[in-house]
């Protein structure tokens, strides 16, 4: 049976967050609508020119609504001109439901208020606290929808903010799962503020990995001189083990610096990151030097690996 406490701690985050969003307002994001009203509007808009409109047996199904309470808000919409009603060629029982310009109109104005008020809220935060929140949100969702499908991965070009994630999450991995100390966030941070600083987009780049707004990847390739690219801070989130971005990184670098005429790929790593030498060996790169030492704490083995291109 369910621990009490762990019920207890649901229903007091449905409280909260069915406040957070005014849904408890008899006037939904300040329009003289419902929540409800505001939802089947929505539906009906976005499923609009869809399967040219959404069965109205199928919309009551899909919001679990009484067919009786929807029949209601329908015949409201209709009356109201938001709404367009036609007999379902394959059910004459039912009736096939689309927006009119006006319903448009409203279902899109539900949007910009709706993204206005989530908007203000995150904007009160912290840095990170709203990717925190949406990621918190994501996990919630994915744990108790079965049909919730998590949004596929990008690799993309760096942009403002993403370095300074590229130190503070390398920072905390490594403090927290190898005991680094702040050491090494100060080495992440000054090859990263070299980036930044003497960045050279025709030889140089930054690539993200990221899914639904949330970075879970870097890496970049710096000019080494003399023909040589340096692949530096390579990392995975944990969130995003598994699903091969690691490699996909990596296969970028590789693709850039042939294009870009360097002749050789070099890194350095540590023995004790199996996952990361595994993609290493498997992209063709080899093991040239290797040095005990213990910049940041902990003794380790440091690698040099290089690939001839």
């Amino acid at each position: 049976m369910t621990d009490i406490a762990f019920i207890e701690a649901a229903r007091e985050f449905n409280r909260f967050y069915t406040n957070f969003l005014g849904l408890l307002n008899k006037a939904y994001l300040d329009t003289p609508f419902t929540l409800t009203d505001a939802r089947v509007l929505f539906e009906i808009g976005a499923r609009s020119g869809i399967n040219n409109g959404v069965n109205a047996g199928a919309l009551a199904r899909d919001l679990q609504l009484d067919p009786a309470y929807l029949s209601r808000i329908l015949k409201r919409f209709r009356e109201e001109d938001l709404i367009e009603a036609r007999p379902d060629p394959a059910d004459q029982r039912s009736q096939i439901l689309n927006v009119t310009d006006k319903g448009r109109a409203q279902f899109e104005e539900f949007g910009r208020r709706s993204n206005a008020q989530i908007a203000a809220r995150f904007d009160t935060l912290a840095d990170g606290e709203p990717q925190a929140a949406v990621a918190a949100m994501r996990t919630i969702r994915a744990i108790l929808d079965p049909q919730a499908r998590p949004a596929a991965a990008i690799i993309r070009p760096h942009r403002a903010g993403d370095i300074g994630w590229i130190v503070q999450s390398q920072g905390r991995f490594y403090a927290e799962e190898y005991g680094w100390d702040l050491r090494f966030e100060g080495l992440v941070a000054e090859v990263a503020g070299k980036f930044l600083a003497n960045f050279d987009p025709e030889m140089e780049y930054c690539w993200i990995a990221e899914r639904g707004g949330i970075n879970l990847g870097s890496v970049l390739i710096t000019n080494g001189g003399d023909g040589i690219a340096k692949l530096r801070l390579l990392y995975i989130d944990k969130a995003a083990r598994g699903l091969g971005l690691g490699r996909q990184l990596v296969d970028e670098c590789i693709a850039f610096s042939r294009r870009k005429g360097y002749r050789q790929i070099s890194l350095w790593t540590n023995d004790f990151l199996h996952t990361a030498r595994a993609i290493y060996q498997k992209a063709g790169f080899r093991l040239v030097s290797e040095e005990r030492h213990a910049m940041f704490g902990p003794e380790a083995n440091g690698q040099t690996w290089v690939l001839d291109l």
